[in-house]
Order: structure tokens, then sequence, then C-alpha cells
């Protein structure tokens, strides 16, 4: 009998649990139908990619892509689809296939769109700001630029830290969730300067900047969050309308890409990323700056009781 030979309505069936799990890549957590992962497109502590079982569909938040199993094999390894599509034939028999859903096929950025904002107030919730604090990010600093956001998932009414986007979005932030109020977009901070904007990936990095007090950017600044990298070339005009521009992107793959390609449209453009080349991000810089800090009271705490 000749071998089964998969096409790619057959590819788009296989489950992407079972694939991922062909992988090694297994979810770090789940609800219902949605499992949670660190991204296998890129490198993160927080769970930002998505499953949804039941429409055998994936979402990446950090980069803004989604799509079924052939967009996310070829992305995993940066190949043709024809080349993907040999590599599932050698392990056919490894998959089981996803039933086709009964209806018409929902975008995963659809899936998002189900997430509903009932409110938004001052940041009080003291499970966020222990969140806050654990990333070493002072709730003063948070309340001047996040909200608590309210809002219902699954039926269910949760919490969770909410950075507002130029489209009037919310991007959500808790220990256990990522994820966000559309529409998505980016958020751009104006301090009425042309001198100078600093671009970061997420608001988390840059509440840590300015928690940090690191000198590395001018006195008179304005910020520009993407929220994704995926919207980078749409916020270029508004990068474009100043001096200079200082890149403050995570140090994965991902944002290493985007910042060479940055500095290639115009030599304002630059590169601070060198001041974390030890870290994943600004975040984990300042955790890891801080932790220092305290070990060092610990010690001259300890030396003065001898």
């Amino acid at each position: 009998m000749s071998p089964i030979k998969i096409n790619c309505d057959q590819a788009k069936q296989i489950d992407i649990i079972d694939y991922l799990e062909s992988q090694n890549i297994y979810p770090v957590k789940f609800s219902g139908n949605d499992f949670w992962y660190r991204s296998p497109l890129r490198t993160e502590n927080t769970p930002s990619f998505k499953v949804n079982r039941q429409l055998n569909l994936w979402f990446d938040h950090g980069i803004g892509k989604g799509g079924n199993l052939i967009d996310l094999g070829i992305l995993i390894n940066n190949c043709s689809v024809e080349t993907f599509l040999d590599m599932l034939n050698t392990k056919a028999d490894s998959f089981s296939f996803h039933q086709p859903l009964p209806s018409a096929p929902i975008s995963p950025e659809a899936v998002e769109k189900k997430l509903k904002m009932i409110a938004a107030n001052p940041l009080t919730n003291p499970v966020l700001c222990r969140y806050l604090t654990g990333r070493h990010i002072s709730i003063e600093l948070a309340k001047k630029y996040c909200h608590e956001i309210t809002y219902i998932n699954g039926g269910k009414e949760f919490y969770a830290i909410g950075f507002k986007n130029n489209s009037g979005g919310f991007e959500l932030r808790s220990a256990e969730f990522k994820s966000t109020v559309a529409p998505k977009d980016f958020t751009f901070l104006d301090n009425n300067t042309e001198q100078a904007v600093a671009v970061f990936e997420g608001f988390t990095d840059f509440l840590s900047l300015l928690a940090m007090k690191k000198h590395i950017l001018p006195d008179l600044t304005n910020f520009l969050i993407l929220n994704s990298l995926s919207f980078f070339d749409k916020a270029v005009p508004i990068m474009q309308e100043h001096e200079k521009v200082y890149l403050l992107l995570d140090n994965d793959k991902a944002g290493k890409n985007c910042a060479s390609q940055a500095l290639q449209i115009s030599p304002k453009f630059e590169d601070l990323s060198s001041h974390y080349e030890e870290h994943k991000d600004i975040n984990e810089w300042l955790v890891k700056e801080k932790n220092i800090e305290l070990q060092q009271i610990h010690r001259r705490s300890f030396r003065r009781r001898m």
C-alpha cells in the first residue's frame, strides 16, 4: 500500500495541539478550548500564544499573527508550503485530524473580539498590584498610564491591567492572562516634541524604563508603544516626524529582525537594545537590577548585625 499523502486541505484539519506536541511544545495552561503556550515563534516568559482547539486556529499576541496549521508550520520551520507538507507526510500516522466546523471558518482575530469589556476604572485590585510590584513597576507609576479593566470572557467576569491604544482598545495583562480588547492598535504618547520618539514593543517595557530612571533618552521624548510588532510599518510615518527614533525592542529574533530592517529606513533610527543585550527585554533588565540591589541591601544589613 502506498503511503498517505497529505494535501493542504487535509493538513489544515490536523490538530494543532497534536502537531505542537510532536515538536515537544506543550501548553503552559488551558481554559476550556483555549490552550496557552510560550510562543514557538519567539522567546518569551509569559505565555501569549493561544490555540483554540474547537476552531483549530492559533494566534500569537506578541506578533499579532495567527492562522491554521500550515501558516504555523512554515513559520516554525522557516520553509515553503511544499516542504512543510513533505514534513507532515513523513509522519502522517502520528496526527489526529480535527473535525471540520459545520459553519464558515472564523478568523483568529474574530475569536479575540468575543472578549467584552465592562468597565475601565483606576487601578486598585490587589492581585493586579502584586503582579506589577513583582515586576518592579510601582503602582503610582502604573496608575498614570493604566486602568483596571473588568471584562467578560467565556461568560465569566475577570480583571486585568489595561493599557489604552490609539483606537480605543486596551492591551490586557495579568499574571496568567494576555489579550486585547478590540480594536488592537499602537499607542502614541505625545509630549509635544519633534526631537525624539522612543519605540517599545509593549507597555510593560515602557513602564520598566520609566521605573529604572536610566538616562538613555533625551529629557523631552515622545513614546510609541507598538503593542505588537505587526504595527511597526503602520507607525513608521509617526516615527519619521521626529528628528531621532530610538528603538527599544525585545532581544529576541523578531525584535532584532525588526530593528535591523528599521535601521535601513533612515539614519535617524538608532537601536538602543545594547543597553540590555544580556536580557530578553527591558523588564527583565529591571527585575535583575532590582534583585541585585536587594541582595546588596541584605548583605549590608547582615554585616551591620554581625
